[in-house]
């Protein structure tokens, strides 16, 4: 029993001088760790005083203030890159006296080779010159360099790129045209600058949330994942842990524009700033679709004008004597080649229209599906080499095309020819595709969700605009519906649709974009 006692004595003394050296190192620590933040203070410190002088002397270089538009994929012929391109104009014409510059990660072109494509692709000249500064290391803010943990990895690398981005250049006014939100602290807190953002989609949503707590396999969701509670769990620890830090990031914003209800609603809730968030919807090119007749006073001024603009635009478009109806019904689809467009739905579901068309009036040879979108990189032309795998295997090749990268005008009279606008992105954040085929006087098909759903294929003065649909068999009834209304009912619905856009136009886009940027824009000095 002694011993007893004495053993515990003994661990009980241990206990208390491991105790009392513990507590003796926490002094230390606490100045050690003072110290280092102090040191880290005093760096930041340096670094924006740095960086504050390089920006006063490029100012007494160039006279005047300069705005920065952070895209790394200004080359990519995007919807996002009509933002950027409409933004600039409209910037450039306000503002006489401001100077302006786009970081890209573009390799391989010139700064002129990119404005030429711009040209091209979305019919946009600026009015002066602008500056490029070309980023080397874009490889930090794409998807295949992380192939775990991505959104962290891709947050993380921006902030890197950012890093580059401003040591190249200082402007007074940094604009996030694409959606890197982790590199508005970058350039507020240690570059001095306004910042503003223009947000296509949220990094992540509660959406995506509710992806992975519902276990639903997703391009997103790999399916190992999404088979695995426990993965699960702890995806959606992570994907909230990365929502907290992406809010924190995203209310450095002065200016935060949105570009429709969906993703207003992620972004209030994530970023927490009303009073700094507005909607600006995306500039759709819906002029230069005004051409397109969809109506005439007599059938002979109708085959007249079709006449003109198929010689105009080269078109080879038949019609049946029906009033203008088509003996070949194209159904197209405007899209980059990411996954998330998902063009395998659109495939598939063509796949089962020819089904249900095999042996009716004109057949399968009566309808051809176009794939029109825009490849990014190697990835997204590995894509297209996979669709085009599951034509074949499907057995109809011979009835999709695939058009890459094309010019504005092919878009254009691929649009006039069509009957049907095909759109399958699930959550789209906005869909100007969607919007430029209603502008073009093309029935739209497009997916039940997001901006398509809330914001674009909504009625008009109580009049139908278009079709929604979510999954293959949905898709292939609507468009075997489209394919069966007479021309007259498909006449009333384009006509709803193209006056319904005019909300959509370069023109409305710049006012909004004006008055939302206004605030910085006159406080630059």
């Amino acid at each position: 029993m002694a011993g007893h006692e004495h053993h515990h004595h003994h661990f009980s003394l241990c206990l208390c001088d491991l105790m009392r050296l513990l507590w003796s190192l926490v002094v230390p620590c606490a100045y050690l760790s003072l110290l280092l933040t102090l040191l880290l203070l005093l760096l930041l410190m340096g670094v924006r005083m740095w960086l504050q002088g390089r920006r006063r002397a490029r100012r007494a270089q160039d006279g005047g203030p300069a705005v920065a538009f952070f895209h790394p994929y200004c080359n990519a012929g995007g919807g996002g890159e009509r933002v950027l391109w409409c933004s600039l104009r409209a910037l450039m014409n306000r503002y006489p006296g401001v100077s302006f510059v786009v970081y890209t990660g573009d390799q391989g072109v010139t700064g002129e080779q990119i404005l030429e494509g711009a040209r091209q692709r979305f019919n946009i000249t600026l009015p002066r010159p602008i500056s490029f500064i070309f980023l080397r290391h874009r490889v930090l803010v794409e998807a295949t360099s992380y192939p775990h943990f991505t959104l962290l990895g891709q947050s993380a690398g921006s902030m890197f790129l950012g890093w580059e981005a401003l040591t190249a250049f200082v402007p007074d006014l940094y604009v996030d045209s694409m959606g890197y939100a982790f590199t508005l602290p970058i350039f507020r807190y240690l570059g001095g600058c306004k910042v503003a953002s223009y947000v296509h989609y949220p990094t992540v949503s509660t959406d995506m949330l509710s992806v992975v707590r519902e276990r639903n396999p997703r391009f997103n969701n790999a399916d190992f994942i999404s088979r695995n509670p426990l993965l699960s769990a702890v995806k959606v620890v992570y994907y909230c842990c990365f929502a907290l830090l992406y809010g924190l990031a995203g209310s450095c914003s002065d200016v935060i524009m949105v570009n429709s209800t969906w993703t207003l609603g992620h972004i209030l809730a994530l970023w927490r700033s009303p009073s700094r968030t507005s909607v600006v919807y995306p500039p759709c090119d819906v002029r230069a679709f005004l051409d397109v007749p969809l109506e005439e006073e007599d059938e002979d001024d109708m085959e007249e004008g079709w006449e003109e603009l198929g010689q105009e635009l080269g078109s080879g478009e038949e019609k049946d004597g029906r009033g203008g109806d088509r003996k070949c019904h194209s159904i197209v689809s405007v899209g980059q080649f990411r996954p998330e467009k998902d063009h395998r739905l659109q495939i598939r579901a063509f796949h089962k229209l020819l089904d249900r068309k095999e042996g009716g009036l004109g057949g399968r040879e009566s309808l051809r599906l176009v794939l029109i979108g825009g490849c990014r990189n190697q990835e997204d032309e590995e894509r297209v080499l996979l669709l085009r795998g599951l034509c074949d295997e499907l057995g109809v090749s011979d009835r999709v095309s695939f058009k890459l990268n094309v010019p504005f005008e092919e878009l254009k009279r691929e649009l006039v020819d069509a009957t049907v606008g095909l759109h399958t992105m699930w959550n789209e954040h906005f869909g100007i595709g969607v919007v430029e085929c209603m502008a073009a006087g093309t029935i739209v098909l497009a997916h039940k969700s997001g901006g398509p759903k809330l914001d674009i294929v909504v009625p008009y003065e109580g009049g139908q605009t278009g079709f929604l649909a979510d999954s293959e068999d949905s898709y292939a009834a609507a468009m075997e519906t489209i394919l069966s209304l007479s021309p007259s009912a498909r006449l009333e619905i384009r006509r709803n649709a193209r006056r319904s856009v005019e909300r959509f136009s370069d023109q409305e886009f710049e006012f909004c974009f004006l008055a939302a940027t206004e605030s910085l824009m006159t406080r630059l000095e």
